[in-house]
């Protein structure tokens, strides 16, 4: 069976420590595949305050693992298209999407007709990721195409997403 070069890669980034990596690794993917890396930021633009008032998120932060506030998603996705650059690969695009980072990155697979999705996750998982799921379970059973998900080096338990000042 023959393996298929990659022709779009969707990467997601939020601006942690495991953000580097991941982009790296789809960059790396990008550029030995001669495929184009669109760059994938999801952020909410609501202050964590305004959110827990929220009563569809009573019960835990629905954002978790989002960045919070365009001026710290655009550092996000500044900081990979540096990393990609590093790599050598095609960016064909760059985008920062107010909303669930899982349905982000599946709508934008899905619009550009993505044969992967990159993303990183961390091993150890909180109680609430347990009973409301990761952004990378839920990218993994959306996705129509293959996903790469990315762990961190040092198994670090938790990442900081970043949020705007």
């Amino acid at each position: 069976m023959a393996m298929k070069d990659y022709n779009t890669i969707i990467v997601g980034t939020d601006g942690s420590a495991l953000a580097a990596p991941t982009v790296a690794r789809a960059a790396w993917l990008a550029t030995r595949d001669d495929a184009d890396l669109v760059i994938i930021c999801a952020f909410s633009e609501l202050p964590r305050r305004v959110e827990a008032k929220n009563p569809a998120t009573i019960g835990g932060d629905s954002r978790a693992g989002q960045v919070i506030g365009r001026a710290a998603a655009s550092a996000a996705v500044a900081a990979a298209v540096a990393t990609a650059q590093a790599e050598g690969a095609t960016i064909a695009a760059a985008q920062l999407v107010d909303g669930d980072p899982a349905k982000a990155l599946v709508q934008a697979a899905a619009d550009r007709g993505a044969d992967l999705i990159v993303l990183g996750a961390v091993q150890d998982r909180s109680l609430a990721d347990r009973l409301l799921g990761t952004t990378a379970e839920e990218v993994t059973k959306r996705a129509a195409c293959d996903v790469l998900i990315v762990r961190p080096a040092g198994g670090e338990a938790e990442l900081e997403v970043p949020e705007s000042g």
